[in-house]
């Protein structure tokens, strides 16, 4: 089976990385660069996991896009990992009040995320906060 994975992020440079981090994997992916089109994306399409920026352009952040889908009866199973540069304390709680399931700090090895992504997909609860 296919993972679907969306990855949010209004970076060129980050989204190139994922990218080419996970070339040859077994992933279907998709790329949103604001968080309306990113919520959007998750409601009709449904990816497995979404890796989510937290300051993404326009009117929704991240956050905001993860506390909708978590507050979703039918999203809600979505796994969330945010991805972002934002790394002190209290961004991470805020991660975490979001209810996202993991919270990833920018830079990030690309090793440890493909760990990370093949341990989600296979269906092992992963949480790193």
């Amino acid at each position: 089976m296919t993972t679907k994975l969306l990855i949010v992020d209004d970076n060129p440079d980050v989204c190139r990385l994922l990218m080419h981090t996970l070339e040859g994997e077994l992933y279907d992916l998709k790329i949103e660069t604001n968080g309306f089109d990113a919520l959007n994306t998750i409601k009709s399409w449904r990816p497995h996991i979404v890796l989510l920026d937290v300051m993404l352009p326009g009117e929704m952040s991240g956050l905001e896009v993860c506390k909708k889908v978590k507050h979703d009866q039918e999203l809600k199973r979505i796994y969330i990992a945010l991805l972002t540069a934002k790394g002190q304390g209290r961004d991470i709680q805020a991660g975490a009040d979001a209810g996202a399931d993991t919270y990833l700090i920018k830079p990030f090895s690309p090793m440890v995320l493909k760990s990370l992504l093949a341990r989600i997909a296979q269906g092992i609860n992963v949480n790193l906060y």
